[in-house]
């Protein structure tokens, strides 16, 4: 027995003094937009910006030397018009060095990446913007300012000044800015693609935790790099927007710039069946945002934001998020899973309807043995992760509740042929996804069906003749 009584051991003190008091300092460790950076940078980066700064002939810069200046320091180009917005410069005034270098050193030592720097300078233009002056003779304003915004979170109306700049800028863009009439279309296509792949959440809100797991701020400066935009696949290409822009315009029979269950059916040439359109707009996936109004569309109608993200789902069914729109459609009652009362519920449909073409069907009890087997899920019903694990499947999976045409295809397919795609994958061994298989066949054809004279949208600055 160890003896207890020993110095080795000594007894458990039955009291504590309290009145001790204990000095020492525990330093700050959590910083939820990453640790600033040390001073010595701060200093480092402001004497070079300086330096930049002096190398203009004027001690004041308009807003095209400024984007220069943007670059010379290694800041995005196209970060160009929120920051503007945010130092509280209108579009033909001229900035003074003092007032950048108070802005730039409460940025960079209270943001310390680039996506925590992208978040605060879109938040600060919009605030701006909102007649929230800034204070840049002592510093104390624009130093206020910033502290007033620790949670910050961007709305899709948020993007659209940047957007907007780049359609007015970017040199691949030339032949768009001679059209003004467009450029609402094609930013709000740009907008509902940022968030459609970006917002993971579903919230209609990015914050920073998103933008850092994204590739947007990547995308952003490769425009910089490239003067075709289509060489830009994810979110800026033109010939992606046109083909979204020309499908919705085909719907939209009464061109009032909304869709309903109706026109949505003529898609695909009534591909989808009526049970997942009224799905669509029963309000699960929608958000009805209008760039051109704040008000929110009433329900039974689809703005042509939603329909951007609807497109890209429909198109391309093994993304995440697309994934996540047709399960919410799928799931009626909301419990996170897919019983087997819900899927005999929307194949009941499919199955008359492959009846009516002469095709005998499999009945629903072997359709859902082989979904059970395919994606290795419970019997009770399927999991959002059981089609995440492989979105390949997933894609199948889908097709075979709602999509007369694409079960079809892959039903009479033929088996031996090489897909280019296997199990889990998303993409192509070229790198391509469906949507950008689908989106680079379609133009094809919609650049095939028109006349010579036609073809002026895209070799020059006068746009063909598609009503605004």
């Amino acid at each position: 027995m160890p003896d207890f009584q020993s110095p080795k051991h000594p007894k458990t003190p039955t009291s504590l003094d309290c009145s001790k008091k204990f000095d020492f300092y525990v330093p700050r460790f959590y910083w939820p937009e990453g640790k600033p950076p040390p001073t010595p940078y701060i200093q480092e980066t402001l004497s070079k910006a300086e330096g930049e700064f002096n190398k203009f002939s004027t001690p004041f810069l308009n807003y095209e030397d400024f984007g220069k200046f943007l670059q010379n320091i290694g800041i995005c180009l196209y970060w160009k018009k929120p920051f503007w917005m945010g130092l509280g410069l209108q579009p033909n005034g001229t900035l003074e060095f003092m007032c950048f270098k108070k802005f730039y050193n409460s940025l960079i030592s209270q943001c310390p990446d680039e996506a925590s720097r992208f978040m605060r300078i879109l938040w600060t233009g919009k605030s701006t913007l909102n007649q929230t002056s800034l204070d840049c003779s002592d510093g104390t304003g624009l130093e206020k300012f910033s502290i007033e915004f620790k949670k910050i979170e961007l709305g899709m109306s948020d993007f659209v000044p940047m957007i907007q700049d780049i359609v007015d800028t970017h040199p691949g863009l030339g032949f768009l800015r001679a059209a003004p009439e467009f450029h609402t279309r094609y930013v709000t296509t740009v907008i509902s693609r940022i968030f459609y792949k970006v917002n993971r959440s579903w919230t209609g809100k990015l914050n920073l935790s998103e933008i850092r797991r994204s590739n947007l701020l990547q995308v952003i400066k490769r425009l910089e790099e490239e003067t075709d935009v289509n060489t830009i696949t994810e979110y800026f290409s033109y010939e992606h927007f046109y083909v979204i822009y020309c499908k919705f315009w085909e719907l939209d029979k009464d061109h009032d710039l909304l869709i309903d269950k109706a026109d949505l059916a003529g898609h695909n040439e009534q591909a989808l069946s009526n049970l997942i359109i009224d799905r669509i707009f029963r309000g699960t996936v929608l958000r009805g945002w209008d760039m051109n109004s704040t008000a929110r569309v009433s329900q039974g109608k689809m703005t042509y934001s939603d329909f951007v993200w609807f497109i890209l789902s429909e198109e391309d069914k093994k993304t995440s998020t697309a994934i996540e729109y047709w399960f919410r459609c799928l799931d009626l009652d909301g419990d996170g899973i897919l019983s087997s009362f819900e899927l005999q519920h929307f194949y009941r449909e499919q199955e008359h309807r492959i009846e009516s073409l002469g095709i005998e069907p499999l009945d629903f009890a072997n359709v859902f043995c082989q979904i059970v087997d395919m994606l290795r899920c419970s019997p009770k019903g399927v999991r959002l992760k059981d089609l995440k694990r492989n979105p390949q499947l997933a894609s199948n999976f889908f097709n075979t509740l709602f999509n007369l045409d694409k079960y079809l295809d892959h039903e009479q397919r033929d088996p031996f042929a090489t897909s280019g795609t296997g199990p889990g994958l998303e993409f192509s061994d070229t790198g391509e996804s469906d949507w950008d298989r689908y989106a680079s066949t379609e133009y094809e054809l919609l650049i095939a069906e028109e006349s010579p004279s036609d073809h002026v949208l895209h070799d020059s600055s006068d746009f063909e003749e598609i009503p605004s």
